[in-house]
Parts: C-alpha cells; structure tokens; sequence
C-alpha cells in the first residue's frame, strides 16, 4: 500500500460517505482514506455493534428496542486510533476485538433495524460531522445521515469474495469459524439489511457504484480518492 498524504486545500472539510454490504471493503478503504486525506474516520457499523455488545453483554434481548435506545443515549462510544488502528471504546473499556464476534454479528443487524435505535444513532452520527473532513461508512450514510454528503459511493462485490475477506479478516483476530458459516450470514444480513422497514441499505441515487471483487484495496483507495478530487 503507499503511504501517500494528500493535503489539498479543497478537501478540507468535506464529507465522504460510503455505503455497500458486509465485506464490500467499506472499513478497510475508509480508514486508509481518512489516513491518506487527514479525515475523521466514521465507522457507524461498530457504533451498532458497540450497542449489541453490550446488550447481550447486560442480557438485554435484540427486540427490545425501547429499553435498546433508552440505553443509547446514554451510551458513550468513542473512537480512538492507536497505531494506525482504530480501537472502539464504550466508556473507557476497549472493546475493538469483541464487537466483531460472530454473536455480536448475528444480532446486530436485529438490534440495528429498530426505528428508535436508528433515530438516537443517526443523531450521534450527524454530530460527529458537523465539522466536516470525515468519511463515514455503512448502510444508510448516503440515504440518512449525510444525505448532503460531498462524495456518495456505494461498493458492492460478489458474495464469494465477501465471504473469503471476512474469513481472512476473523481468522487475523483468532475468531474461528467457516467459510459456510460466513457465507450463511453474509447472505442473512444482506437480506435483512436491504428488506428491513427503517433505512434500509439502497443505493442513492446520485452515489457512485463501484464494484470491488476484482480490486485490490490499493486500487478502492486511489479510485475513490480520485472521485474526490474530481468532485470536489
């Protein structure tokens, strides 16, 4: 990967958001802009994932959205980057590592679907860029939350590469699981995902669809920071 810094006067302050399925490549590509263009990374799925972690954490059921948001907007979740990584924290516990379990996964899609939850997240999300400079990823940051976003992109890939760099990625933070396991999921999520009632994940109709199964991330990277540079 090269490691280039862009400081362009013409990026300063703008929005980038990315929506896409799991294992599009959203998160890797993301940070390594925000990296490269001294942007706030925005993962708004850990921040979904960080809620679910807790709720099963504290026993509290994935359908139970009023008592699921009433414990939102109280909860604080911050980002913090450490060694070109960004850790996930609630409160001052790290919880980086747990919230990508293959338990937290299979409920979070549930928990992230309640109309409450969503309302007092996309709140949260708005928050973090009303300062601009940020790129934002996940399923509903084009069609909800940055709807003024400067750049719109949407990534797809097929479902077999998906499932193959979410293997690589459990098995780097020695999760075990298998490749049918994760394909099972990926195809569960992509349909609640796109069939849930509140925001569903649909493209924008002004974002860039960009499709990554045979990109490398370096190549995600540069076409990406190209169309900012461009639009922008």
């Amino acid at each position: 990967m090269k490691n280039i810094k862009y400081n362009l006067s013409k990026l300063k302050g703008k929005i980038i958001a990315i929506d896409g399925p799991a294992g599009s490549g959203k998160s890797t590509t993301a940070k390594i802009i925000a990296d490269q263009l001294g942007y706030t990374y925005l993962d708004t799925g850990a921040m979904y994932r960080a809620l679910t972690y807790y709720a099963i954490k504290n026993n509290i059921a994935p359908s139970d959205d009023d008592r699921l948001a009433k414990v939102m907007e109280g909860l604080s979740i911050r980002f913090e980057n450490i060694n070109d990584i960004q850790h996930v924290y609630i409160g001052d516990d790290d919880v980086t590592t747990e919230i990508r379990t293959p338990e937290v996964t299979r409920q979070v899609s549930e928990v992230a679907a309640h109309k409450k939850i969503r309302e007092v997240m996309v709140n949260k999300q708005k928050e973090f860029g009303k300062k601009g400079s940020i790129i934002a990823e996940g399923r509903d940051t084009t069609t909800v939350v940055f709807t003024n976003a400067d750049l719109k992109i949407y990534l797809k890939a097929s479902i077999e590469e998906r499932a193959q760099r979410r293997l690589i990625d459990l098995t780097k933070m020695g999760i075990t699981t298998s490749m049918q396991e994760i394909r099972e999921d990926i195809q569960r999520r992509d349909n609640y995902d796109s069939n849930r009632e509140h925001s569903p994940l649909t493209i924008a109709s002004d974002a860039i669809m960009i499709d990554t199964s045979n990109l490398t991330i370096e190549d995600q990277v540069d076409k990406i920071i190209s169309l900012a540079i461009d639009t922008f």
